[in-house]
């Protein structure tokens, strides 16, 4: 993938003291690839250092918010050490790529300015790595969210679940990989605010519109104490801890069968084998 393209995929606008970035690979539903997730967190640290800017939302094109991460390197077996570089066969490489990634989006959560996640569609895996780092995420009421990988390919490389719903819901969601809808995640504290869809984009602009009238550091000041408080109960921590456990996950026997289906039948038919016995039911209240 050459930068172009990246830059093709992230689109960036400043307006009305709003830095506006906008996933925009909808034809591959917006999934994470490595050299995207790279451009993002440099966006997203361009906006902080910005002084036209008070807050970012982060929003995407097309029908998804976000499928994942791009798993199609799965195509090929898991590479082992090259030219004195770090593979990802042995689990300190592996843990070592997670944690490198990991990095990359832990600047929604470093950043002084505070970003709002503008949720539609699906809002799946590495999708809600993102959305949940941000400091609000408000979304359309039929947005889907879950991550159905922790089902057979590891566990999650990011983990605000347990803040945000506390440890039953974390439990219920992520022992399952089901998923729940927009309005009922707003119900159990995964999001902020769940409206109509074809409310979103107002109710997203006018929460962005108020955070301009306030003074940069002030948001900056108030969004650091909250986040400290969570660094005081561990969220860090268990955001580096999520990482090597992922590593760890990926050592189970049905991780392996899903890169072996990938190979042999392609994504589409190891996604197929990954949730079908589930049904994909969605959680209702």
């Amino acid at each position: 993938m050459h930068m172009e393209d990246v830059a093709q995929q992230l689109l960036y606008e400043i307006r009305d003291g709003t830095a506006w970035i906008t996933l925009n690979r909808p034809e591959k539903r917006n999934a994470l690839s490595e050299p995207l997730q790279e451009r993002l967190s440099a966006l997203l640290w361009e906006a902080d250092e910005d002084n036209r800017v008070h807050a970012v939302v982060l929003k995407a094109a097309g029908p998804d918010f976000c499928s994942g991460y791009d798993l199609q390197k799965y195509d090929q077996p898991i590479p082992g050490q090259v030219d004195h570089r770090r593979g990802r066969a042995k689990f300190d490489d592996d843990s070592w790529h997670q944690e490198k990634a990991q990095r990359l989006r832990m600047a929604l959560f470093d950043m002084h300015k505070p970003v709002i996640a503008q949720i539609h569609g699906r809002c799946l895996a590495g999708g809600t790595d993102l959305a949940l780092l941000c400091d609000m995420v408000i979304c359309a009421d039929d947005a889907l969210f879950g991550f159905p990988p922790a089902r057979s390919q590891g566990s999650l490389p990011s983990h605000m679940w347990l803040y945000l719903v506390g440890p039953q819901w974390a439990k219920r969601l992520l022992l399952t990989g089901d998923s729940i809808r927009g309005v009922d995640a707003a119900q159990i504290g995964l999001v902020l605010k769940a409206v109509p869809a074809d409310q979103l984009d107002a109710e997203v602009a006018a929460l962005a519109a108020r955070l301009a009238l306030i003074d940069a550091d002030l948001l900056s000041a108030n969004k650091r104490i909250v986040n400290i408080g969570l660094e005081l109960m561990g969220a860090r921590t268990l955001q580096r801890m999520s990482a090597e456990m992922d590593a760890r996950g990926h050592l189970a026997a049905s991780r392996t069968r899903f890169n072996e289906t990938v190979r042999s039948e392609g994504l589409k038919e190891a996604v197929r084998q990954r949730d079908e016995p589930f049904g994909d039911p969605i959680i209702k209240l």
